[in-house]
């Protein structure tokens, strides 16, 4: 069974990037039970996200989370695939490595 709290290599970056782009960003990496790692606050609503590394699959409590939850939620394994489920798309000239963008 996986630790909770335990998070992928590209979860800090990913929150790195969505703060600098101006987004809110909640850690719920510790909540367990399938809960997904983010919750990201955006003018109007607030999506769910689940950072995985390139090859990371759901357990079965994340996929029981999934099948249940109503609200928007999304799976992101890239700053650009994070920036863009939130509605960011176009990464600013000079940013550090793409963690900023433009809507």
């Amino acid at each position: 069974m996986r630790r909770h709290g335990r998070r992928d290599s590209n979860h800090a970056a990913i929150v790195a990037a969505l703060r600098s782009a101006g987004r809110r960003v909640l850690d719920l990496g510790s909540v367990g039970g399938g809960c997904p790692d983010l919750l990201i606050g955006m003018p109007g609503e607030n999506l769910l996200m689940e950072v995985k590394s390139a090859k990371g699959e759901l357990t079965p409590e994340q996929e029981e989370f999934y099948r249940l939850w109503p609200g928007p939620k999304v799976i992101v394994r890239t700053i650009a695939e994070a920036l863009a489920a939130t509605g960011i798309t176009t990464p600013r000239a000079g940013s550090l490595a793409g963690a900023s963008a433009d809507r």
